[in-house]
């Protein structure tokens, strides 16, 4: 879903980040305001009023949907759900969830707290508006008040909607889930209503485009397929978690292990083992001990006329969780992993021990089948 992200800041826990695509939606709105939303609203003013108005309402919104992601992950830690923190994308923000959540009960709240969020803010940006309005405060604060009022009002109506992955369609799959005592089958029905609602959207972005409204129509369109495309992604990984967790690494593991010893020269690393595996990270054995990892990235910053002077133990790392997984855990443990760190292969350890690698294309491999197989004619 996500290009590349800037880390914002840390807050209770979560890191806030900024995904590039992020920056359009910033520059729009900020324009939209200052060229045509403001100065409808309130003539006469300046020009460099109406951008001033338009980056503090820009800033507004992105701080509005901070407030209802922190809320989100906020009540989801409560319930034992643990969250990867918030990231802010073209498409507005996501909290982003290591696991499903545990009960239809803790989905409930999670989802709604959004919601319940925006809800506060609507009240409070009116009321403050409404306020400085009356006792004379300046266009140009209560104006942008008003703004940030009324757009957290259609964000709150708009997220309402029973379509998944909205917060609507969370809330709606709780009631499902609570009602079926199925998983599966509440995200089935949520996620087709959702694609279905992606649909809609998309459909009525060409209508706006045919009509003239082309800035419209274009987001519209972008919205809906942007919706159609996260819902039935949802419902995959729904099959892909159930078909994973709980299946031991060792189905997967591959024993038979490409290492490289302390005393190699990074010419021969290159040479014997780069070049030949093409691989960009190998493990650093000695004696059957797991002495660290000695990586593409590291071999590049040493000048190519000197690698035959140069060994791989001046070169080694200690692993972290971002290479390496505990012999113990099960293949959505490291199906997960891979997804965070953006690896494809993870080096398997049991009391410091390397004992085997997993790979991305092994568990790819082994879901499909196992889908083929056991998912054929299922509700």
């Amino acid at each position: 879903m996500f290009g590349r992200r800037f880390r914002l800041f840390k807050l209770l826990g979560f890191q806030v980040q900024l995904d590039v695509s992020w920056l359009i939606i910033a520059v729009l709105v900020t324009w939209t305001l200052a060229v045509g939303v403001f100065p409808h609203r309130f003539p006469g003013l300046a020009p460099a009023t109406y951008w001033i108005m338009g980056a503090v309402g820009a800033c507004g919104l992105f701080g509005s949907i901070v407030f209802h992601e922190f809320a989100h992950s906020l009540v989801a830690r409560r319930f034992g759900t643990e969250m990867s923190g918030i990231t802010l994308f073209v498409f507005g923000g996501v909290a982003e969830m290591k696991e499903e959540p545990r009960s239809p009960k803790a989905e409930f709240f999670m989802a709604i707290a959004g919601p319940l969020s925006s809800v506060l803010l609507v009240a409070v940006f009116l009321a403050m508006g409404q306020w400085g309005k009356a006792v004379g405060w300046p266009p140009q604060v209560y104006g942008v008040l008003g703004y940030l009022g009324w757009i957290n009002a259609i964000l709150v109506v708009f997220n309402l909607v029973p379509a998944f992955p909205l917060d609507g369609g969370r809330v709606a799959r709780s009631i499902i889930w609570s009602w079926k005592k199925n998983f599966r089958a509440a995200t089935r029905i949520v996620t087709a209503i959702g694609s279905a609602f992606g649909l809609l959207l998309t459909g009525l972005g060409i209508l706006s485009f045919v009509l003239g409204n082309f800035i419209g129509g274009i987001w519209w369109f972008m919205i809906g397929l942007f919706l159609r495309n996260a819902a039935q992604m949802s419902y995959q990984q729904v099959l892909m978690r159930e078909a994973l967790t709980g299946e031991p690494l060792r189905r997967f593991m591959n024993v038979d292990l490409v290492t490289v010893s302390p005393s190699t020269s990074v010419q021969e690393l290159v040479d014997g083992y780069i070049y030949r595996y093409h691989h960009k990270l190998y493990p650093v054995v000695s004696d059957g001990h797991l002495l660290g990892c000695v990586s593409l990235n590291q071999v590049k910053q040493i000048p190519k006329q000197e690698w035959a002077t140069h060994r791989v133990s001046e070169l080694v790392r200690q692993c972290d969780n971002g290479n390496t997984i505990d012999a113990s855990a099960d293949a959505i443990d490291a199906l997960s992993r891979m997804s965070t760190e953006h690896v494809s292969r993870l080096m398997v350890v049991k009391d410091e021990q390397l004992v085997g690698m997993v790979s991305l294309k092994d568990l790819l491999k082994f879901l499909s089948l196992k889908l083929e197989l056991e998912t054929a004619g299922r509700k």
